[in-house]
């Protein structure tokens, strides 16, 4: 270690500044909070991390994630577009879902 530092050029404060990011104080629900909170001790990641890209999908307008039902609806669609079938309808047919799954009724 050196006798003596030379800190005439110093400057006081952080030593490094994040870019593109900013300190603000906001006020959050303490419910809402605590979910974050959780969500970051399931995940590994911070609390303000899982904030942050929270807000980001809702700002850029993020689809929300595709359901089980929907993925069902899409797959029997698509399915049965290949087939040569028409696509499932109940107001259209009185045939099961299992009877047109099958190809046994088209209609």
């Amino acid at each position: 270690m050196k006798a003596e530092y030379d800190f005439s050029r110093g400057k006081r404060g952080a030593v490094l500044s994040p870019r593109g990011k900013t300190r603000i104080t906001i006020y959050l629900d303490d419910a809402i909070l605590e979910r974050f909170k959780a969500e970051a001790a399931r995940t590994g990641k911070g609390y303000q991390t899982l904030i942050n890209e929270a807000l980001a999908q809702n700002v850029n307008g993020a689809e929300p994630p595709v359901t089980a039902s929907q993925v069902r609806k899409i797959l029997r669609e698509e399915l049965k577009r290949r087939a040569g079938l028409k696509p499932y309808s109940p107001r259209r047919t009185a045939c099961s879902r299992k009877q047109v799954a099958t190809g046994v009724c088209t209609k």
